[in-house]
């Protein structure tokens, strides 16, 4: 049986510095954790541009910064695998979620979204790890819940099939890598889906929050 731990971070150096969530956490994370193979919000041709050019950014300059400054050179430094599982259709829709609305009813919509955000971070510090709790996912969930109910033909896409996809790709690896420590690591939004989606599988052992 897999052991697959959930590590949801903050992407915004900014914000790293500001809820106590530097990349030297999540490096201490890592290594307590001690995995085999990490499974990263990397898409699989912006990973195979890594490889082959040493590019960083991806193939649309998506790739977060904590890849190439951290976990790419850890994972080659401690013989981890790993595996890249985010997906996105690089030439199509590229739609938010408001701009089907005219230019009123989106700043509305606008500004009810940063009171759902400004909601979920007063409880970034709920767990022992910034953003990594169950009180911070449920609050997340009610936002992507709220957001399908604006436009569900764009969430459908941009969020559930990405999610169904990226959840598949873990689970692929916890059965390509029996028996080994795999650890999920993306921006913590993603946190509540993996759990949902992970914690019933009869092949994997979950852990989250990691502390």
């Amino acid at each position: 049986m897999a052991v697959v731990g959930i590590l949801g971070m903050t992407h915004d150096e900014e914000m790293q510095k500001k809820y106590n969530y530097p990349l030297s956490l999540v490096e201490e994370l890592i290594k307590e954790f001690k995995p085999e193979v990490i499974c990263g919000e990397v898409h699989p041709l912006s990973w195979e541009l890594y490889l082959n050019n040493r590019d960083p950014r991806g193939i649309l300059g998506e790739t977060q910064i904590e890849y190439p400054n951290l976990i790419f050179p850890l994972c080659n430094e401690k013989n981890i695998e790993f595996v890249p599982v985010n997906w996105f259709e690089e030439d199509v829709f590229e739609e938010g979620p408001f701009d089907m609305y005219d230019a009123e009813l989106k700043n509305q919509l606008e500004n009810e979204l940063k009171r759902w955000n400004d909601k979920k971070l007063s409880v970034w510090n709920e767990g022992n790890i910034p953003f990594n709790s169950f009180e911070y996912d449920a609050i997340t969930n009610e936002i992507y819940d709220w957001l399908h109910t604006v436009n569900p033909n764009v969430q459908n896409v941009i969020w559930d099939a990405r999610h169904y996809i990226m959840t598949a790709r873990v689970k692929n690896a916890a059965k390509k890598y029996p028996d080994k420590r795999i650890l999920c690591i993306h921006g913590a939004d993603h946190n509540y889906w993996y759990y949902k989606s992970l914690k019933d599988e009869r092949d994997i052992e979950l852990v989250y929050p990691l502390r």
